[in-house]
């Protein structure tokens, strides 16, 4: 039977099955869909699929927020100038996921940096960024934690 000759559908879940050959076996298996995504997953030690933020802050005493949308996300952060203060507020607790992550560059200084867990305990955070510095968070949801992890 031809692909495009099977009926289509609009939703999966966990337990449907998926065709996938298995070359260690020389044939084509079933896998279901949360195997598969386990699989995936595991494979995918570093998550190249941020969707980046900008920001230009143009005074002292910014306030950045970044979005609840559960994705991992890139903070290009571009100030006007070196500031003396400055706040970057993670994504809400509540729509944080399992290795969540966060990075963050800036190209000037910010003197005081406050990162603000919204909810969660950030261990790690930078109080200060020299220009071009940057660092990398994840989100571990059993602790209710972003780590620091570059």
């Amino acid at each position: 039977m031809n692909i495009n000759e099977l009926n289509s559908t609009d939703t999966i879940t966990a337990g449907d099955q998926f065709a996938v050959w298995v070359t260690a076996n020389g044939d084509t298996r079933k896998v279901s869909l949360s195997v598969l995504k386990a699989a995936i997953n595991d494979g995918d030690t570093v998550a190249d699929d941020k969707v980046t933020v900008y920001a230009a802050p143009s005074a002292t005493g910014f306030t950045v927020t970044l979005p609840d949308n559960g994705e991992s996300a890139w903070l290009v952060l571009t100030p006007a100038a070196g500031y003396a203060a400055g706040t970057i507020v993670l994504p809400s607790v509540a729509q944080a996921v399992e290795k969540q992550e966060l990075l963050v560059n800036c190209t000037q200084s910010v003197t005081t940096l406050t990162v603000n867990g919204n909810g969660a305990t950030v261990t790690g955070a930078p109080a200060t960024l020299a220009a071009n510095a940057f660092f990398r968070l994840r989100f571990e949801p059993v602790a209710k934690v972003w780590y620091r992890v570059g």
